[in-house]
């Protein structure tokens, strides 16, 4: 399929190669929080006798490298896809398939020819003679988006309980993660995503119809906060779309490169997802756990007041499970720390507030304590109980 010039939106430079130069900083810091949310991702669907079947999708694939030969997001998922030392190669046991779409025939058969570059070279470095797992289930499309993520086939395995799936949507711009796209993919099971989109662009113009026949601007306010909260605003807005009645976890990731600030949308039906991705993202911001640009003005690392353990998005996610405890509206441990992770801090902030409150003797537990802040969907229960 051709390139479809009706998705362009005047003034949005969606055809850039970044391809053809050096990935900036910007871009390599987008491209190594995909690659280390997939690596603690996939050994999870591996290990899952439930699983049947694994489908990786990048669906704006690009040509694979840089003119530096910096991996793109194509090749690092299946460097990821190794593991340490080819550790994940010798425990595949069900089916996995990568499929990378890329719209330019060009960058698609650039892709290719880096894809089987990449193969050959780790069969000769480790010794694997002409058998590659993954070699022969990668399957390349030539599709425009839209057309390809609504063909019945996709939309089978969307469905299928027996299938994990993850979305790679680094789409140019904003256009094509529209609503029923998004919730087609909140709505499938066993599905994880995350999703590019130009945050800044957005609320920068979004009085001109080109934007507002995309996204409906009259929910973003007015520019009281300036474009730094930008991201913020495009995260509820998708967030937004999703009914209170489900259980769903959305976390966003701000990146600021010039005077533009773009940003990462991450969506999953499992706390254990969360949970995965809010670790790569408070790795790369110890402040908030969603920039690359300090986006609560705290005292920098090095400063005179900095410290680590108290900023402000941290204060305020205590601050928040404080009142909910103290109001009964979190009334076990499970919901404590579904609502921490929920609010993009991880899980440990509960344990601290829950030890506070009850050193203090402002609550009491009724079973078992425990101080359990990871693979929380395996937490033991116990109650909690506030002292009048």
């Amino acid at each position: 399929m051709k390139y479809n010039a009706k998705y362009e939106v005047k003034g949005e430079k969606v055809a850039k190669d970044i391809n053809k130069k050096k990935y900036s900083e910007e871009t390599q810091l987008k491209l190594d929080i995909f690659a280390e949310f997939f690596r603690e991702w996939f050994p999870v669907f591996i290990n899952n006798i439930h699983i049947e079947k694994i489908y990786i999708l990048d669906l704006f694939a690009g040509s694979g490298s840089d003119i530096e030969d910096n991996l793109g997001s194509p090749l690092k998922l299946l460097q990821k896809a190794k593991g340490e030392n080819r550790m994940h190669c010798s425990k595949i046991n069900k089916q996995i398939t990568f499929i990378f779409n890329e719209l330019k025939k060009t960058k698609l058969e650039e892709l290719k020819k880096n894809v089987n570059e990449y193969i050959s070279k780790c069969k000769a470095e480790n010794n694997c003679g002409d058998i590659c797992i993954y070699e022969n289930n990668i399957k390349y499309f030539n599709d425009d988006f839209l057309d390809f993520f609504n063909i019945s086939r996709l939309t089978d395995v969307l469905k299928n309980k027996k299938y994990a799936k993850f979305f790679l949507l680094d789409q140019y711009g904003f256009k094509l993660i529209n609503k029923d796209i998004f919730l087609k993919l909140v709505e499938s099971p066993k599905t994880d995503f995350i999703f590019f989109i130009s945050s800044s662009y957005i609320k920068r113009f979004k009085d001109i119809d080109a934007v507002k026949n995309h996204i409906d601007t009259s929910k973003f306010t007015d520019d009281e906060k300036g474009f730094k909260e930008s991201h913020r605003e495009i995260a509820k807005y998708y967030k937004n779309f999703i009914s209170d009645y489900r259980e769903y976890y959305l976390h966003h990731f701000t990146i600021k490169k010039g005077a533009n600030y773009y940003g990462l949308i991450f969506g999953t039906n499992h706390t254990l997802g969360m949970e995965k991705f809010l670790k790569v993202c408070w790795k790369h911001d110890k402040l908030a756990g969603e920039s690359n640009c300090n986006i609560n003005n705290d005292n920098e690392e090095y400063s005179l007041f900095f410290d680590e353990n108290s900023t402000a998005k941290k204060n305020q996610i205590r601050e928040d499970i404080r009142n909910k405890i103290i109001s009964s509206e979190i009334k076990d441990n499970i919901s404590g720390l579904k609502y921490t992770i929920k609010k993009g801090g991880l899980a440990e902030l509960y344990i601290e507030v829950i030890e506070e409150l009850k050193k203090s003797n402002k609550v009491n537990i009724i079973g078992k304590f425990n101080r359990q802040a990871s693979n929380i969907h395996n937490a033991k229960l116990y109650n909690i109980e506030v002292i009048k």
